[in-house]
């Protein structure tokens, strides 16, 4: 019997027809969670690893807001050219805070898993408001309102606290202090400078991104864009392939 005959006599019979439905089903969820129990022995560890700050979740937020991902991957494979290029290749320990993951294989435009301190702030900036002004055969849109829109920080507080709940080591501290630590990172000499420091690390990147009098979407998403690739420095001494 031919596979042809043998499929059209299965869709003539409703319970058998169900239930090879059901089977192939099944396989192709074990295939995918089945590699999930072994997760723990498989990702590396990476201890200097560090969380977003609540800045930088914003500008996350906003990032994907504007749908930045559907033209800008944040995913280096392990290919010489791809390392080449952009930086050396992405370990999955990178994204375990990353809530939705970002990683992408869409690349209208160059990935961006090593932006972070390839550009100055003034270039970002002037990047976001006229692409073209910085790559002139840039097919980027523009988006100016980032420069001029005051950023909205009172629901970074539940915004931490959801992502504690998905095990991202969010503290009861910062969760309080999300709203002020957003502001004071984009403003060094604020007496809240200090806590924030105290609640994220000596690492954590705190000036003006911008020249606005108040914090702006633009310095959120400027915040992010300088510290991708920069939570850590394992890749950094992860054995390139030849």
């Amino acid at each position: 019997m031919s596979i042809f005959k043998f499929h059209y006599n299965l869709e003539k019979n409703s319970v058998g027809f169900v239930v090879a439905i059901i089977l192939a089903a099944s396989v192709g969820g074990l295939v995918e969670i089945a590699p999930l129990f072994t997760i723990d022995d498989t990702v590396e560890t990476l201890p200097d690893m560090r969380v977003y700050t609540p800045l930088e979740l914003a500008g996350r937020n906003i990032y994907i807001r504007e749908g930045c991902y559907a033209c800008h991957s944040q995913m280096i494979r392990t290919l010489r050219d791809e390392v080449e290029r952009y930086g050396p290749y992405s370990l999955a320990a990178e994204s375990q805070y990353d809530h939705p993951m970002l990683w992408g294989s869409k690349r209208t435009g160059p990935d961006i898993a090593r932006l972070g301190g390839k550009y100055s702030d003034d270039w970002h900036e002037a990047h976001l408001i006229y692409p073209r002004a910085v790559v002139p055969t840039s097919i980027m849109p523009a988006y100016p309102w980032l420069a001029t829109t005051p950023l909205d920080v009172e629901g970074l507080g539940a915004h931490l606290a959801v992502l504690a709940q998905l095990g991202v080591p969010y503290t009861d501290d910062m969760i309080a202090n999300a709203s002020r630590d957003a502001t004071a990172q984009a403003r060094p000499d604020s007496d809240a400078a200090t806590g924030l420091v105290d609640r994220y690390g000596e690492a954590t990147t705190i000036r003006r991104f911008t020249d606005a009098r108040e914090v702006t979407e633009m310095d959120a998403v400027i915040a992010y864009l300088q510290i991708l690739g920069q939570l850590t420095q394992a890749p950094y001494a992860a054995e390139v392939p030849q």
